[in-house]
């Protein structure tokens, strides 16, 4: 039999040809972005003595968001977000820090008395920090669930929270407005010659 394969993505606005073979084989998405998201439907016809024989299969690939920074700067203001948009009912999030899930605050209970100092988000998948600590150093990732099929998780990250060097900082000012005071009482030889 003489084979075709063919992968398509079903769009709103219509079918996009991705992929043709003459053998089966899947199909690789380098560096998947939201955009990818979507239904791929994989088409194979034959021709044989008997006729031309078809058959098909689909398959929606949700590709979840996760955006966690590698570092901050204690006190400041850090927003972790989470986010897939092709999920029907709409999804719900779960963030993990260490592989622990987070508490989300309520003002009572155990959330409370573990005194959390983050806000999560479970519809939009944002976990904020008004002023990050060092302590919130650590490994996150984020879950995304709707109640049907498999729940869905990005890769985990790290963020590495540093006290701001005021110190260090001050120094490298200094000798910056040093440099740019000896250059102006100690003019380099080619720049005393337009003054000759």
């Amino acid at each position: 039999m003489s084979l075709r394969i063919e992968w398509k993505k079903i769009e709103s606005q219509g079918v996009s040809f991705v992929y043709y073979n003459s053998e089966f084989t899947g199909i690789r998405i380098r560096n998947v972005t939201r955009r990818d998201s979507g239904t791929y439907r994989c088409e194979i016809s034959a021709k044989s003595e008997e006729g031309q024989h078809l058959g098909e299969a689909t398959i929606t690939l949700t590709v979840l968001v996760c955006e966690v920074p590698s570092s901050a700067m204690t006190g400041t203001v850090v927003q972790m977000s989470c986010k897939e948009t092709e999920g029907s009912p709409p999804s719900e999030y779960q963030w993990y820090k260490n592989g622990v899930a987070l508490l989300e605050k309520t003002g009572t209970g155990s959330a409370r008395a573990a005194n959390i100092t983050y806000t999560m988000n479970k519809k939009s998948g944002t976990l904020l920090f008004n002023t990050v600590t060092k302590n919130d150093t650590g490994e996150y990732f984020c879950e995304a669930s709707n109640g049907i099929g498999l729940s869905q998780k990005c890769r985990v990250k790290r963020m590495q929270v540093d006290d701001l060097n005021v110190s260090g900082i001050i120094v490298a000012v200094v000798f910056v407005a040093l440099v740019m005071v000896l250059g102006k009482l100690f003019p380099k030889e080619d720049e005393l010659s337009i003054y000759k």
